[in-house]
This record gives structure tokens, C-alpha cells and sequence, in this order.
């Protein structure tokens, strides 16, 4: 009887071991291999053996492919880990047409150690060589059957514990258990979303305040009557406004409509995956985004209460502006279902002085001027809704287009290139608002300032950025700075200067800007009017790990992939202890979150 030679698929089994480990390790600083031979690695080694008793004959160019796709795969979530402080999810192929707006990250995220998850495929190479028609052996089977009883085990654990974070879950239960879960979830999502619900009065008390009916808050209909101009800039964070490098405003406009605006200067991002079109979705329903999935990948295209469809009702026309494929981020599905009645795209704004990926924000707003003498003319009053492109990562711009004289030190950095590209914008809102004022548009306006999320974030802030940034705010940069983003409601004889620190997150802005045209309504948002609550609670289930919140006094970060919760105080960003405080914090901002998916849940698949 032939002698058996078992040692090539040892070998095989014992690659993609070391590989899943080195991934277990990088990715969640694994320390137990006993928790990668029992939890991680079963579910890769029964998709190997799936591949091996298939092959037949082809084994070694299946093995070679299977171990080439599973590289792919590690490497795909370390590059979007670094980026993004989260793994991706199954979710995320659905994002694969959208990289061409990060497609210029990626070798800035890359290192060379990252390519030794392909090293096994030389290793194989050899192998191959070696043994070159291997037998194929009964004990597969039972390797097979060995593996899927364990993955049955771990799976059907995982499936009875909840995600409150993905990355958490996946460090506790395995990454393909989490997909497995998440798939589970979103299939019996619509029995759990039914049961949570709060009415507005029990919402605002969770949040800390006394419930006040929307017409008899003190600015209800400040400005009544008014256009509407809501400009979202890309990337644009709070720590940028009012400040200066050697002796250059890095946002001199603004800065000078700080003068007659009110400014909230404590609000923070809510996007998820979706970031931009997050914000979009947020901005313009008062609700949360899905965290994981972007939200205009899941919408039904059921119609859902919205600025455009509430302004309507009071005889504006409304228009939004983005200078980029409709297509991107689903942006086809989501504005009707968002109700707008004109959508201007790449088909419509030119592509001249073309940066990053689109016609410069010039371009775009000399567009939007272009528009209002006909809006004006069919619509007794006008919403345009202008979502700004160029201060994007990397944040590259032509020198012709650079108006800072950064120091040394600061060229050829990713906060240099950010300051950068944030200035130019400026210019170009700056110009935007003189056109408005030309127009005599600017004293019949409510004009609305905001970032749709972080650029400074991720493993592209380098430690030379760290020491830089520290430098430039006087303190070392905090997640809270990473996080807060610009908001300015200003307009003609609306506002005199006005700093307001209560807290708020971007869910706040379509209750806010309804309450100040004067518009009621009666269906439910997570927001409020920020002129009229000063406490609140703000839930995030992106970039920070789900389960996180802020509130008026703290911040906190759940658990993640690689490091335990932590709480700080909100004002000074300095570590304090759990207290009975922040436990009903995190208790509540579950509550929170449950009944966001509740309101959410009626416009997704």
C-alpha cells in the first residue's frame, strides 16, 4: 500500500495559521492563540478544506487562489481600519464603485509590512513544486467536518449576543462570525425595530431637558419668510475657524461672518459609512444614518419627511448642488427620496479647473449663481442645498490655487495640504456670500454653514501631523477635536455675534432650521432646536465604536477592536472614572439608538 505524504496539506493548514494570526494580532492585538485556534481560525480552515476537496486535480492553483483572496481580504480591512478606526463589513462591497474619491489614500496607508500577508503565495509556489499531485486524502473530510462543527458552534454563540460595535464583536467572536451575524441581524431587523419608541416629550428628557412645544420657543420664526441656503463643506472641522499660521487666517471668511452669525461651536458629526451622503441624509430628516451601511445603499425609495418636502409646503422651490455622479453614493435614490425638486450633478455643473475628483468649488458655486435668477423667478422662495468637493482627501491642491504661505515645516503634510485646501474653499464661500449680498439675496436669507465630517482622522495624521496640529490649537489634538464641526446659522440683520457651547450633533439642523423659518411639524426627528435645549446626548456608531456617546458633561468611548471604553470629561477631554452618571448615559443612548432604527428603519430595504 502507497505511504500517504501528509506533509503538504499540514503545510497549507499551518500558512494560513501564521497568516490569520499576524492578521488577529495586527488588527485586534490579539494575545491568545488559543482564541485564534478556537474562534478565528476554524472558519478560514473549513473554507480551506471546502477548496481542497473540491479542487481535485487543480488543488494547488485553488489553494494558491483561496490564500490570494484571503490576503486580499486582510489587507483590504488593515488599510480600512487605519482609515476609518472600524472594520468593514460585507456591507462595504457595495462600496467598491466608490473608491474612486479614496482610490489615492491607499498608498498612504499602505507600508511594506502589510505585503507579507501575500508571502504565503510564494511560499506555495515552492511547495507546489515540491509536491506537485498530491493524493487527495479521506481525512479531509473529517478535518472538514471537524472544522464546521466548530464554526457551527462559535456562529450560532455569536448569533445570540448583540452588536452594539462591529469591530468589538468581531474581536470577541471572529470576523466571519460577524459577518454572519450581521447578515442574521439585518434579516430579522424589521421584528426588532417595531418595539422602540419614544414620543418627543420622553425624547428631550432623556436628553436632559424639559420638553417645550416648537412654536413657543423664543426663536421660532427669527427668520420666517426667508430663503434657505444650507452650504455642507467637505471635510471641514471646527478647530479650523478663527485661527491663524503665521499671521493668515486659515478661514478669513468666516471668520468675518462670525460677526453676524450665531455659532455653535460644541457639534459633532453623526455620519457613518456613507460620510458625505450621511450628512446629507442627516442634515435634511433629522435622523440617524445606518452606521455600517451607507444609507442611500439601503433606502427603499420610499418618500420620508424632509426639508425639501416641509419648505414645499410654504412655497419654496428647492435644489440641490453636488459636483460629482449622480450615481456616487447612490445620490439617484437618495435625493428623490428626499424630495427635491432640481438635482444638479457632473451632467450639469462644467468640468473645468477640475481637483481631486471633480470641478473645483469655484466652478460650483459660480453655478449655483448662475441658477438663482430663473429659481427666483419660478419659486416664490428658494432652498439650495450646496455640497462642497475640494477640500477632500488627500487634500492635494495646484499651486495656483494655494493661498496660505505655510511655514517649512508644514510642507508637503497632510495638515499642511488640509490647511490648504480649507482655505481655498473659504475664498470660495467668501465669494459665494458677496454674490448673495450683490444680488441682494443675502438680507432676505438663512444661510447655513457646516462640515459633513472629519478630514484630520486615521492612521494619514501622522506623529509629524500630531506634534504639528498640537502646535498649531496649543493642545494636544483630542478625539473631540476630530470630531466637532463648524455649524453657523447667519443671514442679513439676523444675528449679532454669538458663541453658543451647548452641545449639539447634526441631527440637531433640520429642527433647528425649521424652528427659525417659523415651520412646525409633526412628524418625528432625533434632533432639536439648539436655540431653545441646552442639554443633550449624541449618540456615534462610526469612527468611534458603537455603544459611544456625548453628552453635555462627557464623552465616551466604547470598547473597540484594540483598546478598552474610556470616559472623558467633555470640556477638558481628561480621563475620568465611570460613574452611576455615565452607566445611565450608556443605558439611555442604547434607548437612543434602538429608536433612531426605529424611524429609519421605514425608509430602508
Amino acid at each position: 500500500m502507497k505511504k500517504i505524504n501528509l506533509m503538504p496539506y499540514v503545510l497549507i493548514y499551518l500558512l494560513l495559521l501564521i497568516k490569520v494570526s499576524a492578521f488577529r494580532v495586527l488588527i485586534f492585538n490579539e494575545k491568545s492563540i488559543w482564541h485564534i485556534i478556537l474562534i478565528e481560525f476554524p472558519m478560514w480552515a473549513f473554507l480551506l478544506s471546502v477548496v481542497l476537496l473540491v479542487a481535485h486535480k487543480k488543488m494547488w492553483r485553488a489553494v494558491w487562489l483561496f490564500n490570494l483572496l484571503v490576503s486580499v481580504i486582510f489587507f483590504t480591512i488593515t488599510l480600512y481600519m487605519r482609515y476609518y478606526s472600524t472594520i468593514p463589513s460585507y456591507y462595504d462591497l457595495q462600496q467598491l464603485t466608490q473608491s474612486g474619491s479614496v482610490g489615492g489614500t491607499i498608498t498612504m496607508l499602505s507600508n511594506p509590512w502589510d505585503f507579507l500577508f501575500f508571502l504565503d503565495a510564494l511560499v506555495l509556489f515552492f511547495l507546489a513544486r515540491r509536491w506537485k499531485n498530491p493524493v487527495k486524502l479521506i481525512a479531509l473530510k473529517h478535518v472538514a467536518v471537524s472544522m464546521a462543527a466548530i464554526c457551527a458552534i462559535t456562529v450560532v454563540y455569536a448569533l445570540q449576543q448583540s452588536i452594539i460595535d462591529v469591530s468589538y464583536f468581531a474581536k470577541e467572536h471572529g470576523y466571519l462570525q460577524s459577518q454572519v451575524a450581521q447578515l442574521y441581524n439585518r434579516s430579522t431587523d424589521s421584528a426588532h425595530a417595531s418595539s422602540s419608541k419614544l414620543t418627543e416629550r420622553e425624547l428631550e428628557e432623556l436628553k436632559g431637558n424639559k420638553f417645550v412645544e416648537v412654536r413657543e420657543h423664543d426663536s421660532f420664526g427669527v427668520a420666517e419668510g426667508r430663503h434657505l441656503f444650507i452650504i455642507q463643506v467637505e471635510s471641514l472641522q471646527e478647530f479650523v475657524l478663527d485661527k491663524s499660521l503665521n499671521g493668515q487666517e486659515i478661514t478669513p471668511n468666516l471668520n468675518q461672518l462670525l460677526s453676524e452669525s450665531a455659532y455653535f461651536s460644541n457639534v459633532f458629526q453623526q455620519v457613518g459609512a456613507g460620510t458625505t451622503s450621511d450628512a446629507e441624509w442627516i442634515v435634511n430628516t433629522g435622523l440617524y444614518p445606518q452606521g455600517m451601511i451607507p444609507t442611500s445603499n439601503s433606502l427603499s425609495g420610499k418618500e420620508a419627511p424632509s426639508l425639501a418636502r416641509a419648505l414645499k409646503e410654504k412655497g419654496y422651490g428647492s435644489a440641490t448642488y453636488h459636483a460629482d455622479e449622480v450615481t456616487f453614493w447612490n445620490r439617484d435614490v437618495l435625493y428623490p427620496v428626499l424630495g427635491y425638486e432640481e438635482v444638479f450633478s457632473s451632467e450639469d455643473i462644467p468640468n473645468v479647473k477640475e481637483v481631486g475628483f471633480g470641478p473645483a468649488d469655484e466652478v460650483l458655486f459660480d453655478f449655483v449663481a448662475g441658477e438663482l435668477p430663473r429659481q427666483l423667478e419660478t419659486y416664490e422662495r428658494i432652498y439650495a442645498n450646496i455640497v462642497t468637493v475640494t477640500s477632500h482627501t488627500p487634500f492635494e491642491m495646484p499651486d495656483t490655487m494655494q493661498y496660505l504661505d505655510l511655514p517649512s515645516e508644514y510642507e508637503g503634510t497632510y495638515i499642511g495640504n488640509y490647511l490648504q485646501s480649507v482655505r481655498y474653499t473659504d475664498e470660495q464661500i467668501g465669494s459665494f456670500i458677496q454674490e448673495l449680498k450683490d444680488r441682494e439675496i443675502y438680507d432676505e436669507s438663512l444661510i447655513v454653514i457646516l462640515g459633513d465630517h472629519s478630514g484630520m482622522h486615521g492612521s494619514l495624521v501622522t506623529e509629524e501631523d500630531h506634534q504639528l496640529l498640537s502646535e498649531f490649537l496649543g493642545h494636544e489634538y483630542s478625539l473631540k477635536d476630530q470630531f466637532t464641526i463648524p455649524l453657523l446659522f447667519t443671514g442679513g440683520n439676523l444675528f449679532e455675534e454669538t458663541e453658543m457651547t451647548r452641545l449639539g450633533g447634526q441631527t440637531d439642523i433640520m429642527p433647528t432650521v425649521l424652528a427659525l423659518l417659523g415651520i412646525d411639524h409633526d412628524y418625528p426627528m432625533m434632533g432639536h432646536n439648539l436655540f431653545q435645549y441646552k442639554k443633550n446626548l449624541v449618540g456615534m456608531r462610526y469612527y468611534l465604536p458603537g455603544g459611544s456617546y456625548i453628552q453635555s458633561e462627557q464623552f465616551y468611548k466604547a470598547p473597540g477592536a484594540k483598546l478598552p471604553d474610556v470616559l472623558y470629561d467633555l470640556k477638558t477631554m481628561e480621563k475620568r472614572n465611570k460613574n452611576s452618571a455615565a452607566k445611565k448615559h450608556i443605558k439611555d443612548t442604547e434607548t437612543l439608538m434602538n429608536y433612531a432604527d426605529t424611524l429609519l428603519k421605514v425608509y430602508t430595504e
